[in-house]
């Protein structure tokens, strides 16, 4: 009979974008005694995540919860309880997970229509207007921050047009909630979906939404409940229900608000990380977060620029917690990724797609978007791309962000 060690995982800097590392606390979170998901300790805990949510969200939406499940259940269950068979949906696509809203969108039986511009570039805002005024879809689903370019699209004048024209606006904010200020109310978007494996630096494995009454109505007129739990008043014939039992958010709800009708058994430990994770968010403050964030993307951003290296995404609408590096011509960019890994335990990331093989991801999110983490990172690669003969200025990586953070500094003593 074969044995098995315990698990012994080894320790990394991880510096992709996404998974991230966990925080400490939030991994001691998670070692919290279990509850019945009915327990009232821990009823209330689920009432905390979701007012927690409403503020990380910058909403006032009553509805604020996580789909147990990846980042992508959240974009999943928000899609596929929107869309009934035929409704167009507008997804402008800037690089891959537009084509996934595109993928989900049409397995729900939607007629979808695409824009598509080149990786590395996002929209004008005015460009996707005039499309939705010209396809009149259901819905406009939209990736706010694309992690396989490092490009964020604006959405602030996107969402009042589409709330003016009758639109639904669905945002895959995944890769920026908690990172970057997204501001559900005051862009007018209806339904929002994140991610916990980023910038809210918890475990992967949920996928918070938020969502206004003009989806809710949606949800309502398609809601069926299920035959094991329904009571009397519960409708059981409707047109078009939502097709999945897992995804459906009609039910959700019941489950989260004050109805507690059983659903599914709640992912108990995920709920204490993602509470936790929400607390210390909050705790830090929102707009000193981003501050954060931003300043490491600048020390990163002055450290690959000093070595010599061409980023990819020094743009104007760079998604400050994803930072693209051109792979210099004739250097073998997984094996410098397999040295950072094997040699110094840090892992970065390669890309998709068109940009497969063309660019390095380094991510500055939550947790790991620490000083030493980036001034370790930029050693690190000094030293690889040094061993595989690269053309780099050596020497200058780590001075100059040191320079950024010493700047910072000084500014703070004045």
């Amino acid at each position: 009979m074969t044995t098995y060690r315990e698990i012994q995982a080894p320790l990394r800097t991880i510096m992709t974008p996404g998974p991230v590392e966990a925080d400490p606390r939030v991994l001691r979170a998670m070692t919290t005694p279990i509850l019945g998901q009915f327990d009232p300790a821990f009823t209330q805990m689920m009432n905390e995540t979701m007012e927690m949510l409403r503020q990380t969200f910058q909403t006032k939406n009553q509805w604020a919860f996580p789909v147990d499940g990846t980042s992508r259940s959240g974009i999943e269950a928000v899609l596929c309880s929107l869309i009934e068979p035929g409704d167009k949906v507008l997804v402008p696509i800037f690089g891959r997970f537009g084509h996934l809203l595109t993928e989900i969108a049409e397995r729900s039986g939607a007629e979808v229509h695409l824009m598509e511009c080149a990786w590395g570039e996002v929209f004008d805002q005015q460009a996707i207007i005039d499309e939705v005024k010209r396809v009149q879809p259901k819905i406009l689903a939209v990736v706010h921050g694309e992690t396989s370019t490092g490009c964020m699209q604006p959405l602030d004048a996107i969402g009042p047009a589409c709330r003016e024209l009758g639109v639904l606006t669905v945002v895959d904010a995944v890769a920026s909630i908690g990172g970057v200020a997204v501001k559900v109310d005051e862009w007018q978007l209806d339904a929002v979906i994140g991610g916990t494996q980023k910038c809210i630096s918890v475990p992967s494995g949920m996928a918070p939404v938020t969502y206004n009454e003009r989806v809710e109505r949606i949800l309502n007129s398609r809601k069926r409940v299920e035959r094991g739990v329904a009571q009397a008043g519960d409708r059981r014939e409707v047109a078009h229900p939502i097709r999945s039992n897992y995804f459906d958010l009609s039910q959700l709800q019941d489950y989260w608000g004050p109805r507690r009708l059983n659903h599914h058994t709640e992912a108990t430990s995920m709920l204490y990380a993602l509470r936790e994770g929400l607390r210390l968010i909050l705790e830090e403050g929102l707009e000193e977060r981003f501050e954060r964030h931003r300043l490491h993307e600048q020390a990163l951003m002055a450290g690959l620029r000093g070595m010599g290296l061409t980023l990819f995404n020094d743009v104007a609408w760079k998604l400050p917690v994803v930072t693209c590096i051109r792979i210099p011509e004739g250097v073998d960019g997984e094996s410098v990724r397999g040295m950072l890994l094997n040699q110094f335990g840090i892992e970065i990331a390669s890309s998709f797609g068109p940009l497969h093989g063309q660019i390095w991801r380094i991510g500055t999110m939550g947790y790991s978007c620490r000083q030493e983490n980036v001034l370790f990172v930029l050693a690190a690669l000094e030293a690889v791309l040094i061993r595989h003969r690269a053309p780099i200025t050596i020497g200058r990586g780590v001075q100059e962000a040191l320079d950024v953070y010493e700047g910072v500094a000084a500014s703070v003593v004045v």
